[in-house]
């Protein structure tokens, strides 16, 4: 007996398995190298919005004539609806068919894009960028169709290469979008952006195939408010804490009535039929295991996206920084993505050979690597080149684990809903992170040759703390249940 049957984990019964034959069958008539390239696609396209306002971000209150602080609104919008669809998509994938739902989230994607391209304010683009932030959905809903419908001999690959588009699309989004903001008008990222979502919506359309696996049940209308409510409350007061105040009336009071509306959702969603998540399924040791090793590998991947840009951006005469444009700062570390991209490949033949779980812990441990390196260089461009790339394959082989362990430990009819989750806690990690280093380099501010920026001491405690949270995400990996390798664990499961 394995030692995911030892726990208890439900196999895939023989309709589940038949619905994941015929589902391959049809993907071969479509070509199933299409449907990965179109899910690939889709998720470039929805991590691209995660960056698209940054390179305006220090414009944006000149350009909406408001503040700073009701700009920042923009992002915590897209954000909190990135971390509250994400699980409720999944299950919804699993119950109506998961291309319907992706194909509803591009949707939405298209409609949030026009309305950015066609706003001149503030509140018409913090509305705009909540409805885009829906399309973080996109990327665990689509991992999870590959299940469905690729072949076994390819599915480690595929879904490598579907997880590397989290970190692709925003390598390759921020130089574009920096570019595009340089030369023509803001709202033009948005039209670009509303092109690709209709383009990948028609893609999804005709060439993903329609899975038959379907998880029969009725929409949790509780667990969707009290988990949408919860997490409202905690990443508003996280994501704000360090503008208002941690000790701010408004963070404390969002924070602590978030947690308490989270409690109680908890043992509320224990007693529900058809929950929204499966808190029973979730507790499993390899599924807890992979979740809490992939909030600890969201909080270091986040330290990087904050720590190497300022690093290139910050003028020379600070003593730290190297004085680069944010243009050109984003063209050194988009090697990161494109180095995600290239090693997917190499992801799923490890993965195939060894395993889920020894392919996050490598991982993990070239995470754990690359801040090491940055600790000890970080004084020349090409050693933030150097560091990105080295980052890139580290979160590739770990962004390409995690939804494998996740689909080795749980049903066929759950994939979408655990995958979704997973995908929140990465989201978490990444929230967390933002709060804590955006703490920690405000506190370090000093002024050097006439610059004002975070200190040197600033960036190497972030460094640090990434370091950690890589070392942190080995142990966790080491604790995981071994299973069956490669794709077979994942056909059985």
């Amino acid at each position: 007996m394995t030692s995911t049957q030892a726990q208890g984990i439900p196999l895939a019964s023989a309709d589940d398995r038949g619905a994941r034959r015929s589902g391959r069958a049809r993907t071969t008539r479509h070509g199933s190298g299409v449907t990965l390239a179109v899910l690939a696609f889709a998720g470039l396209g929805a991590s691209f919005m995660q960056t698209i306002l940054i390179p305006i971000q220090g414009e944006l209150p000149k350009l909406l004539n408001t503040t700073s602080d009701n700009t920042a609104w923009a992002i915590t919008a897209t954000l909190v609806a990135a971390a509250v669809c994400t699980p409720v998509a999944g299950r919804l994938g699993d119950m109506f068919g998961k291309r319907r739902i992706v194909m509803a989230l591009l949707l939405l994607q298209a409609v949030g894009a026009i309305l950015a391209a066609l706003s001149n304010d503030v509140a018409t683009l913090i509305v705009a960028r909540a409805l885009q932030g829906a399309v973080a959905g996109v990327i665990p809903l689509g991992i999870s169709i590959l299940r469905d419908v690729l072949p076994p001999q390819r599915l480690g690959s595929g879904i490598a290469l579907v997880s590397a588009t989290l970190g692709v699309g925003g390598a390759l989004g921020l130089p574009l979008s920096a570019v595009v903001a340089e030369n023509l008008d803001w709202h033009a990222l948005f039209w670009a952006a509303a092109g690709i979502a209709v383009l990948a919506f028609i893609a999804c359309a005709v060439f993903v195939p329609s899975s038959a696996q379907r998880s029969p049940g009725h929409i949790d209308i509780v667990g969707i408010a009290g988990l949408t409510l919860g997490l409202v409350g905690v990443l508003i007061a996280v994501s704000r804490g360090g503008n208002w105040g941690w000790g701010d009336a408004r963070t404390l009071a969002l924070l602590i009535g978030g947690t308490v509306v989270l409690l109680i959702w908890g043992p509320i969603e224990l007693h529900v039929k058809d929950p929204l998540v499966d808190l029973r399924v979730s507790a499993r040791g390899p599924v807890l295991l992979t979740n809490l090793a992939s909030v600890a590998m969201g909080f270091a991947l986040f330290a990087s996206n904050v720590v190497l840009p300022q690093l290139l951006t910050l003028p020379r005469a600070s003593g730290i920084g190297l004085g680069r444009t944010l243009t050109i700062a984003a063209l050194i570390v988009a090697p990161s993505g494109l180095a995600m991209m290239v090693v997917s490949p190499v992801a799923g033949k490890v993965q195939h050979r060894w395993g889920a779980k020894q392919l996050l812990i490598i991982g993990a441990v070239i995470l754990a690597f690359a801040y090491g390196l940055a600790l000890l260089f970080h004084a020349e461009v090409w050693h933030i080149l150097v560091v990105s790339v080295v980052l890139g394959v580290g979160v590739g082989f770990g962004y390409a684990a995690m939804p494998a362990l996740i689909m080795q430990a749980v049903p066929a009819h759950a994939t979408g809903a655990a995958n979704g989750l997973n995908a929140l806690m990465r989201s978490l990690g990444t929230t967390i992170a933002a709060a804590v280093t955006g703490a920690i380099l405000a506190q370090s501010v000093t002024t050097v040759g006439g610059v004002t920026g975070p200190s040197e001491s600033g960036f190497l405690l972030t460094l640090a703390l990434a370091f950690a949270a890589a070392i942190v995400s080995i142990i966790i990996a080491a604790f995981i249940p071994s299973t069956r390798t490669g794709e077979d664990a994942i056909e059985r499961s």
